[in-house]
């Protein structure tokens, strides 16, 4: 087996993001086996597909680099990688793109949500014509590179990513099609976590792109700043606690990052039928501390990474996972240059 999978540098990553896919991530490598290889890379080309600032991108690929260390994954069981430091992902886009299909690519949501435009927008309205660029619209093919080229058979993504995963297995149908067998089609593995929602609109999932820094919960929080989110966070004045996602999610979502958390592994119900007597603010109390003890050691690890003298650590970290990334991309790139007929005359 090969597992595939990769995460944008959009800074230090909030609770979502660690039950959504870090957690997952640990799990696999600290659970594969000699036969298996675990390849997570830190995609810095997909974060160039709107305006950005380079200086903050920089400081993005530290952070997010800093942080997969501190939740546990290791450069001696993982590879852990650049993106942009691997040219073969670039490479085989391009030629994924030969066979790729517009139509497909149009339908696709992730363009639209960018642009803050409706799922049923279509490449013809005028609007789209003026703002979407040709890298917004063609990065799932990259994303479908990043993919194939390790020759992944699993890959772990959240359910909003698993429309992306279909795209790569239509790209490989796409190249087989066209050159004969050469792609496995990768195998979707769905994270077990329920999505974590914000704090202050807990109909929407847990994100960076929400305007008030109170609706996400970061892994470097200080315990006052987790306390104070907490205690803020929606609810409702319903008496007594109960997990009812469709008509109470404010509370539902607070039982289940404590559930996530819990020491004691109980479940929502069983937490809900628990503290079935406490008021509104003595919940908020007992999830900040979950929280609080919950993410303390992975807050120490991130500060010690991010820390000035431990940067060196963090560009050899990047170096080997490059160096094993990139030998086994350059190899397969070495096959599909002769199935493709570009490897020499």
């Amino acid at each position: 087996q090969i597992i595939f999978s990769g995460i944008q540098p959009t800074g230090i990553p909030h609770l979502g993001n660690y039950f959504g896919a870090l957690q997952q991530w640990v799990k696999i490598q600290d659970g594969a086996t000699s036969a298996m290889d675990v390849i997570f890379s830190i995609v810095d080309l997909h974060a160039m597909t709107l305006p950005y600032d380079q200086a903050r991108l920089r400081w993005y690929k530290r952070q997010t680099l800093a942080a997969l260390l501190a939740v546990g994954l290791d450069p001696q069981k993982s590879t852990i990688f650049f993106q942009s430091s691997v040219p073969a992902h670039t490479e085989l886009m391009w030629i994924l793109s030969c066979t790729a299909s517009v139509g497909y690519l149009s339908r696709m949501t992730q363009w639209k949500s960018k642009l803050a435009m409706s799922d049923s927008v279509a490449l013809s309205d005028p609007d789209a014509k003026a703002k979407l660029k040709l890298g917004l619209f063609s990065y799932p093919v990259l994303q479908s590179a990043d993919i194939l080229v390790y020759r992944a058979t699993h890959v772990p993504v959240g359910h909003d990513q698993a429309q992306h995963l279909e795209f790569a297995r239509e790209n490989a149908k796409n190249f087989n099609s066209a050159y004969g067998h050469f792609f496995t089609e990768p195998q979707t593995v769905m994270s077990p976590a329920t999505r974590i929602m914000s704090l202050k609109d807990p109909c929407v999932k847990m994100s960076k792109s929400h305007e008030d820094p109170r609706s996400r919960i970061l892994l470097d929080d200080s315990a006052d700043n987790i306390r104070l989110k907490v205690k803020a966070a929606l609810t409702d004045s319903i008496d007594g606690l109960s997990y009812d996602p469709a008509q109470r999610p404010g509370v539902s979502n607070l039982l289940a990052i404590m559930a996530y958390m819990d020491d004691r592994q109980r479940s929502v119900e069983q937490i809900a039928e628990e503290g079935r007597a406490l008021s509104m603010r003595a919940f908020k109390e007992q999830v900040a501390n979950t929280i609080i003890n919950g993410m303390a050691d992975i807050k120490e690890r991130y500060e010690y990474f991010m820390d000035t003298p431990q940067r060196q650590h963090l560009q050899d970290v990047a170096l080997l996972g490059h160096g094993k990334a990139r030998s086994r991309a350059d190899k397969t790139m070495g096959q599909l240059r002769k199935v493709v007929g570009i490897d020499g005359i």
